[in-house]
């Protein structure tokens, strides 16, 4: 009795529970190493993640802006070439 009660507070066979665990804590672990944190320092580790993705985004509006300046340059002078071309008409 006291196995089952055992398997319904875990949420099934304490076995496959405990295997299902491991296998999700190597995969969180992968995925967390890969974003550079480090188990040993975790309050340090996601500051440095969120300074980094923060200046990311800073850095892909940059690039956008000069995207867009530079499609202006073209868009901008032969928008207004044509407006004054169609205005004869």
């Amino acid at each position: 009795m006291a196995d089952n009660q055992l398997a319904r507070w875990m949420g099934g066979s304490p076995l496959w529970v405990l295997i299902r665990l491991l296998l999700l804590s190597l995969v969180v672990g992968v995925i967390l190493s890969a974003l550079g944190l480090d188990p040993m320092n975790i309050f340090a580790s996601l500051e440095s993640l969120v300074r980094h993705l923060f200046n990311f985004s800073f850095e892909a509006v940059e690039r956008l802006w000069r995207y867009f300046v530079l499609g202006a340059v073209i868009v901008i002078p032969l928008w207004i070439i044509m407006r004054l071309a169609n205005r004869g008409r």
